[in-house]
């Protein structure tokens, strides 16, 4: 099972992760990452894959 990490204080709010899995990412008022699933089901799986390999502070991360 694929499990979503985030660091807040990496995040400036490039809002790439929203963008590109809108499904398993949304913004705060600051335009911030906020992770919506965690544990995203496998249909979502690369899509959530992309938007954390987008993420230019890497401020997110996947266990698998």
């Amino acid at each position: 099972m694929m499990r979503i990490h985030f660091e807040p204080d990496a995040c400036v709010g490039h809002g790439r992760c929203y963008a590109l899995a809108p499904q398993v990412f949304d913004a705060d008022d600051l335009g911030h990452c906020v992770v919506l699933l965690s544990e995203p089901p496998a249909e979502l799986a690369d899509a959530a894959r992309l938007a954390v390999a987008s993420c230019p502070e890497d401020a997110l991360t996947i266990d698998e």
